[in-house]
């Protein structure tokens, strides 16, 4: 299991998404305005869990969620 948060600021997604990151992420200690989504059996848990807390656009960090990086 890995920890994960979901990145609440979109500015720096071209596409707007709130990006998921896990915790060995070398963007995970960078972001400033996130919501912890705690321990995670994988990607897809944690990407659900974020679109269960309202960030419908949530999507996996193209470095270390590459699985569910939809672009």
């Amino acid at each position: 299991m890995k920890k994960y948060r979901v990145n609440k600021n979109t500015s720096s997604n071209p596409k707007g998404n709130n990006e998921v990151h896990s915790d060995d992420c070398q963007h995970y200690s960078s972001l400033v305005s996130y919501e912890d989504l705690g321990y995670q059996f994988g990607c897809q848990n944690a990407v659900s869990e974020a679109k269960r807390k309202g960030y419908s656009k949530a999507d996996g960090c193209r470095e270390c969620s590459n699985a569910c990086h939809k672009g």
